[in-house]
């Protein structure tokens, strides 16, 4: 697959989970720290509270630009709840567990879970993570598939 990236930005890491990340336009410097489950200081922020932020926050975009080109209505105090885990596969090495929790005040169960399933159709962080993450969403309390 070939995309023709309309945006890109950089950011560059130094000493690991327990180190720095900073992306190069300056707009963002963090001091990284790896949870303390996972033999760190659980100081600082870790890869996957960055990951469980940006999937958050695209996801709710897909939802709104769905909703806008579907010219349906999309409540304005709508919010994502990303839960991104980490834990060891199997089949050795390390992998990530998603949960997205999607709130749409208002919407009725059958038009949200629509909504959610066709927005993870689109959502960029969906597309980049599909058959290599499970996804696990619940819209509005309600497990949905």
């Amino acid at each position: 697959m070939t995309i023709t990236a309309i945006y890109e930005t950089s950011a560059r890491a130094s000493g690991g989970r327990e180190g720095h990340v900073s992306t190069l336009d300056g707009s963002l410097s963090l001091k990284m720290g790896a949870p303390a489950v996972l033999g760190g200081s659980g100081e600082g922020n870790n890869p996957e509270q960055l990951f469980a932020a940006g999937y958050a926050a695209c996801f709710l975009n897909a939802l709104k630009f769905t909703a806008l080109r579907e010219k349906s209505p999309f409540p304005a105090d709508a919010e994502v709840t990303a839960t991104i885990g980490i834990g060891q596969r199997p089949q050795g090495g390390y992998g990530l567990t998603a949960a997205m929790a999607v709130t749409l005040p208002g919407m009725e169960q059958d038009a949200a879970q629509a909504l959610v399933a066709k927005a993870h159709g689109t959502c960029p962080y969906s597309n980049a993570t599909r058959n290599n993450l499970d996804v696990h969403f619940s819209v509005n309390g309600a497990m949905s598939g």
